[in-house]
């Protein structure tokens, strides 16, 4: 046992060398790679600024004669830019992508304007001043690209302008100009505020305001931008007017800097890769064979199949026919031993997070049946408020508001209440009862319906028992009850429906009846009305509504040790009838 702890130590080892020699090639590589690609990147978006400098540090020049990497005629092209160097005498001694009217010659003064004002007629300029590689000499590099945005916007600019705003009179035919190109117009203010927006703005439309910066970094890295900014300031108004151009987007070609080792890295990573994948495949076949028995394993627990430890064909692979541990997978018998403990435990654990889901949309689901109902209500209110429609007096908006407010304070009270009714269901709290006047409590639950000008579908009437009906109840809970029910027979009832809700005595139980001449209940609905998230065959699938609120309805009855049935037929209406016990009136 030693010598094979050993031999496993001793090859371990090696190939966690041999990995770890392969890492850190990987690694190498990765980062000039990113490095690479961050060089690349950055270039692309600040091409007119870094392009400049990059290709001073690749140039050499003596006597007047240059030397440069071939690769920047290319980059130049691909950009849109010219490039041209010139010596201490204001001659051009080198020039990439220039264009047939730039002048092969400068003068003094006007080699200075260029560099104070950047351009050079509609060439937009980045100039640089260098010395030679002897460091004798300076030499001026001029990188310039060709500004037709610039013309266009001044011709713009003088044609139709007025007080710094594009003329009314013009903007039809500025927008004919600019229909059918990806290009826009824009007049902002000193604060960046788009005045006015011309052309195929896209995006630009929802935008109000640019930041301090934005125009800044469109001007500063062209290339991290779809669009092509020209500006005219207006000096009078102090307004700018932008000219957004749409452009190609050009690959920028990979800098060549870390090309060699690239190469060598690679090579060195390829061969380090293929023996490393020689030697695990050889390592795989002796000592894999476990790991791919722990991995049908594992798949099989990822499916949930707990109590399939090991299948038949490999049992007899792992255990001999006396039930002893096979030699090549004795090193894991503690780890077997554990996986049986641990699917043991993951079946308990599946079974118990099954009831905990099951427990948590039952909750979810509640929340949003039972806040419906207030939310409906402020919803209305809002609608008919934000209508304009009608005339409200003083008196009639504190109502509103008054009703709004009990709505919302109604759903707080959810929020904190409904976890109790899970509680309630499995007998688990206790609530408080008070002794209530039934008539009373029920009169004004009706009421408030009643005033509720939200609800227009259905008429409401109250019939009282002449007596006073005394109870034990908890007034929140068995509002909610009667809400809950009413609110059902509003919800799945055709507009024009008359509810009435009665209360009386029999015996020694007080009673309560809410019913409606609706379209009724077949009997499978009434037969799984009081179960949880059921809805009727009979309601309309377009209704809102979980199927919690009678199931809430019953529970509450139960908990006021009360009973409740259900009578009703298609098309003959609906009687909700409710029973409680009555207590002798003090």
């Amino acid at each position: 046992m030693k010598r094979i702890r050993t031999r496993l130590t001793l090859h371990f080892t090696y190939q966690l060398l041999m990995q770890w020699v392969m890492i850190t090639l990987a690694v190498m590589i990765l980062m000039l790679s990113l490095f690479n690609y961050m060089a690349n990147q950055d270039l692309k978006r600040t091409f007119s600024t870094g392009a400049v400098d990059a290709i001073k540090t690749e140039t050499y020049i003596e006597n007047d004669k240059v030397k440069i990497n071939r690769r920047w005629d290319k980059l130049l092209k691909e950009q849109g830019y010219w490039l041209q160097i010139v010596n201490d005498s204001g001659r051009v001694i080198y020039s990439a992508n220039a264009p047939g009217d730039l002048k092969t010659s400068y003068g003094a003064a006007e080699l200075l304007n260029i560099q104070e004002t950047r351009r050079l007629g509609f060439y937009h300029v980045i100039s640089v001043l260098e010395k030679d590689s002897d460091g004798s000499k300076p030499v001026f590099y001029l990188m310039g690209k060709q500004d037709l945005g610039t013309k266009q916007l001044k011709e713009w600019f003088q044609k139709y302008n007025q007080e710094g705003l594009v003329r009314k009179d013009a903007i039809a035919e500025l927008r004919r100009q600019l229909d059918g190109k990806e290009n826009y117009l824009q007049v902002v203010d000193e604060d960046g505020k788009i005045l006015q927006s011309l052309g195929r703005t896209g995006k630009s439309k929802t935008d109000k305001k640019y930041r301090p910066l934005d125009l800044v970094s469109m001007r500063a890295e062209p290339g991290s931008y779809p669009m092509e900014l020209s500006v005219q300031y207006d000096g009078k108004s102090g307004y700018t007017w932008l000219l957004h151009e749409g452009k190609l987007g050009h690959v920028v070609e990979k800098q060549s800097l870390f090309h060699d080792a690239l190469i060598a890295l690679m090579i060195i990573g390829v061969s380090v890769m293929a023996l490393t994948l020689g030697v695990s495949i050889w390592h795989g076949y002796r000592y894999g064979q476990p790991l791919i028995l722990f991995a049908s394993w594992f798949e099989r627990m990822s499916e949930g199949r707990y109590s399939e430890a090991l299948t038949e064909k490999e049992r007899k692979k792992v255990f001999r026919r006396n039930g002893k541990i096979r030699l090549r997978y004795r090193l894991y018998k503690e780890v077997i031993a554990g996986f049986y403990e641990m699917a043991t435990k993951l079946d308990a654990s599946q079974r118990e997070r099954k009831l905990l889901e099951q427990t948590r949309e039952e909750w979810m689901t509640g929340i949003s049946h039972d806040l419906r109902t207030p939310l409906s209500s402020i919803q209305g209110y809002g609608h008919l408020l934000e209508s304009g429609q009608f005339t409200w007096d003083e008196a009639e908006l504190k109502e509103m508001g008054k009703v709004i407010r009990e709505k919302g304070d109604f759903m707080l009270e959810l929020l904190q209440d409904f976890s109790l009714t899970f509680q309630l269901k499995n007998n688990a709290v206790r609530i408080p009862l008070q002794p209530i006047e039934l008539n009373e409590f029920v009169r004004r639950s009706v009421l408030r319906y009643v005033n509720d000008a939200t609800i227009d579908t259905a008429s409401f009437s109250y019939e009282e028992w002449d007596e006073d009906l005394t109870i034990m109840a908890n007034p929140k809970w068995f509002q909610r009850m009667l809400d809950n029910i009413i609110t059902n027979a509003v919800k799945h009832n055709p507009d024009g429906t008359e509810i009435t809700v009665r209360t009386g005595k029999e015996g020694n139980s007080a009673w309560i009846t809410v019913s409606d001449n609706g379209q009724g209940m077949d009997e499978e609905t009434q037969s799984n009305l009081f179960e949880r998230y059921y809805r009727g065959t009979s309601t309309d699938e377009t209704t809102d509504g979980a199927g919690l609120g009678m199931s809430i309805a019953h529970a509450i009855v139960i908990a006021h040790q009360g009973r409740i049935r259900v009578d009703s037929k298609p098309q003959q209406g609906t009687k909700v009838h409710m029973e409680f016990p009555l207590i002798a009136s003090a």
